[in-house]
């Protein structure tokens, strides 16, 4: 990745540099870390290429796998109680830099919904779980679509810029 004065170039934004938005880019990828959707909500700013998305992807969904192994409180339940059932392990969910805010919701069939976010934004879960929303409603209710595939849903673009752009415009 290339650095251009004191910003940080992530997704497909020079951060820094770009006037206030509330979302910069979504990701969805899909278990396997593979990048499945990728959309950008900033006109004007430097793009990555296609290589590169499926690149910052995979690392990062290479990140959340490696993280989802670090324990750092051993676990002392006795075996068979309820308390021996933990919480599924949960990775790397907030990435935070002076620039821009990375938050990642995980689905319980593993797919992640990857946003980027001005540093300050509130509510970003909230943001989330609507995104989810939308995606559920149509892409996984589509008949033509095929679980992990790419997404091209025209509707799901519409619905989704619909929510995000007066968001951005606040």
């Amino acid at each position: 990745m290339h650095a251009l004065d004191d910003s940080l170039m992530i997704g497909s934004y020079m951060f820094g540099q770009a006037a206030a938005m509330v979302v910069f880019a979504l990701f969805i990828v899909n278990k396997a870390g593979s990048l499945i959707y990728q959309r950008d909500f900033a006109e004007g700013l430097q793009k990555l290429s296609t290589n590169e998305y499926i690149i910052l992807a995979g690392t990062f969904h290479s990140v959340h796998a490696l993280t989802t192994r670090l324990h750092p409180l051993q676990h002392n339940a006795p075996r068979g109680s309820l308390l021996d059932r933990p919480d599924p392990p949960s990775g790397i969910e907030v990435l935070e830099t002076e620039n821009f805010r990375l938050q990642c919701f995980e689905t319980l069939t593993g797919t992640k919904f990857l946003i980027f976010t001005e540093p300050t934004q509130q509510n970003v879960d909230s943001i989330l779980k609507k995104i989810y929303e939308l995606y559920a409603d149509y892409v996984m209710k589509n008949p033509f679509y095929q679980v992990d595939n790419p997404v091209r849903c025209e509707v799901f673009d519409r619905k989704l810029v619909g929510y995000v752009r007066p968001l951005n415009h606040k």
